[in-house]
């Protein structure tokens, strides 16, 4: 069991010492410093802007438009308050 939690406990502290990266603020020289800097976080890439097309869009139809018609057709010929 001692065993396990000493292998469990050195697996965190490995991890911890793997994400610390490079100490930057101790170099003195400004050029080197600034290049452990971005080296440390490259920069990000952009991503390009959205080309939009020009190419002309079908108008748009509704596909209620043919049903709505028939159904009002259909209700102009009920008799309402006869």
């Amino acid at each position: 069991m001692k065993a396990a939690i000493t292998l469990l406990a050195l697996c965190v502290f490995a991890q911890s010492a793997l994400a610390a990266g490079p100490d930057c603020r101790a170099i003195e020289d400004n050029n080197q410093r600034l290049t452990c800097f971005d080296a440390a976080s490259p920069p990000r890439i952009k991503k390009p802007a959205a080309i939009e097309m020009d190419a002309p869009r079908a108008e748009y139809k509704d596909p209620f438009l043919v049903e709505d018609a028939r159904t009002t057709a259909r209700l102009k010929g009920i008799c309402r308050g006869c």
